[in-house]
Parts: C-alpha cells; sequence; structure tokens
C-alpha cells in the first residue's frame, strides 16, 4: 500500500491508534509488516496523545511490539514542547511502553537531558533513563 491511514480499535470499538505512512508491504512467510515514514497517533480517551514517527517501523502478528528506526521522534499532542529523540525505539502496545538501548534526547523549553537506553510507561507519562544521563535544566523564574 502507498500513502495509507489505518485506524486500530480497542477492545470497546475506541480507536486507540491512528497509524499513517508513505508505504506498507505486509510478509506472509513471516507474517511481518514494514512501513515507510511511520507517523502514529496513540489515543486513550480522558488522556493526553502520543505522536511517534520515524524513517522505518516494522511488526509481526497482530502489531503488539513495534520496531521503530531512524529519526524516532515522540511528543504529547496537546504538549508538543516535549520532545524525545531516538534512532531506535521498542513499543509494546499491549502495556502502552516504549523503550530503547540506544542514546536519547529530551528537549523541553527548560533544557535537555542526554542518556543512553531508556523505558517510558506512556500511561503514567514517566521515563527512566537507563546509563550516561547528562543534562541542563533552567528553572522558570518564580512570580
Amino acid at each position: 500500500m502507498t500513502d495509507f491511514t489505518m485506524t486500530v480499535m480497542d477492545n470497546s470499538g475506541n480507536p486507540s491508534r491512528v497509524i499513517t505512512g508513505s508505504e506498507m508491504a505486509h510478509y506472509p512467510e513471516d507474517d511481518s509488516t514494514e512501513i515507510i515514514s511511520p507517523l502514529a497517533h496513540f489515543i486513550e480517551p480522558g488522556k493526553d496523545t502520543w505522536i511517534i514517527s520515524s524513517n522505518k517501523g516494522e511488526s509481526q502478528g497482530k502489531g503488539e511490539n513495534i520496531l521503530l528506526t531512524g529519526n524516532v521522534i515522540i511528543t504529547r499532542k496537546d504538549n508538543a514542547e516535549i520532545e524525545l529523540y531516538t534512532e531506535k525505539l521498542n513499543i509494546d502496545t499491549v502495556n502502552n511502553t516504549a523503550y530503547t538501548d540506544s542514546a536519547a534526547t529530551i528537549k523541553s523549553p527548560q533544557g535537555e537531558t542526554n542518556t543512553v537506553g531508556l523505558h517510558a510507561a506512556l500511561e503514567d507519562k514517566t521515563i527512566n533513563l537507563h546509563s550516561k544521563v547528562r543534562g541542563h535544566y533552567d528553572a522558570p523564574p518564580t512570580q
């Protein structure tokens, strides 16, 4: 397929992910799927929508685990001031978590943090940084 939009529904019949891309190919031999230039919206009613993009995405089976590679960017729909960048990211769509062992950078209006490896719980909006963590933070002025 080319220039596609795919909506994945949750058990209640509500959209849980909307994925677009320039190309998608499915390989029945190993039940794998490859997406070029994926852009995914992870939707949870009443919570922030996470937006994730990359150069390439791969998964097998029903897409419970997705590997994103090349210029991976994560942000939130209602708070685009905070962005996470890495070159490789694994997404667990069942547990709404994301992790990498690669270098990653988190940018916000208050500063920048660099790490090697991280684990993010999207529902809790928490990120655990693994090693070689460095950064700077400029506290906002007090009123």
